[in-house]
Parts: structure tokens; sequence; C-alpha cells
């Protein structure tokens, strides 16, 4: 997100995504993205709907988590934020999540910069959907992690 207009953009898909899938709100207002970026005690990443998928936002909770800066996430394929041995398994719910709009309360092995592994709990993953009802990718929220 290099401009204003973009990273607005991307919050109303991220929140209007969410609420539209699973009927719930991610943030309580909608002025909140700057709260949602900087703020939010919970994770949240994007990435595109590429063949090989890349991220296009995370936030301070999850760019902590992962301890990959902005410019380190953004355009990183998401597939590296799993060990080849779990990317099996993380595909199958990224084509879960494809089928049915999102899932709940996953848990899944991930792997930050420093090489330390991570468990990601009761997650939501879900459809990134354009009012045009374009699918844009998908993305996830976790509040809970916890280092193996």
């Amino acid at each position: 997100m290099t401009a204003e207009h973009d990273a607005a953009e991307v919050f109303a898909l991220i929140v209007a995504s969410f609420h539209q899938v699973t009927g719930r709100n991610l943030v309580e207002h909608a002025a909140d993205s700057q709260w949602l970026y900087q703020s939010a005690p919970f994770a949240v990443l994007a990435h595109d709907r590429s063949e090989d998928p890349r991220f296009f936002y995370a936030n301070k909770t999850a760019q902590a988590c992962f301890g990959y800066s902005w410019e380190e996430f953004v355009g990183m394929p998401s597939r590296l934020s799993a060990e080849a041995p779990d990317r099996e398994e993380r595909q199958r719910l990224l084509d879960s999540v494809s089928a049915k709009g999102f899932i709940d309360n996953y848990r899944g092995l991930r792997i930050a910069k420093s090489g330390r592994r991570f468990w990601i709990e009761d997650a939501t993953v879900w459809q990134l959907v354009r009012p045009n009802g374009e699918h844009a990718g998908q993305a996830a929220m976790f509040h809970t992690w916890k280092d193996l």
C-alpha cells in the first residue's frame, strides 16, 4: 500500500469481506483502519489469489508475531509462513476456505523469520470478496499463538 487510497481500499476489503462471510464485525467502527493496523490485539494477514499467493497486508501484531517488517511481509509468498512439511495441511485449509467462505477455530503450525516455530490458534480464515463479487484472496485473524 503506497497511497492512502490503497490503505483505505484494503481495509474496506478485509473488513467488509469478514462481515459478509461470517456475519460478524472485525472492527467496531468504519474509521478503525489505523487501529486495526497499529493497535489491534490480534493478528490480521491477507494474501492475493495469484498462483503462488503473496501477502499484501499484515498488521503490526502479525508483523511482531512472524518477525517480518511491512516491507518484508508485503509481496512474500504466503506459503513461506509455514514450513515445507506443513504446507500441504495449510493448502487443505485454504481450499476449504475457498469452498465454504470461511472457517473458525483453525489451528496451524507456522514459522517466523527467525526460524521460531509456533502454533496459531482459534484462527478465522476467510475469503476476500470485492463488492462486485470477485474473489480477491484470503485473510486470517488470530488472537492466540504459542511457541513450540
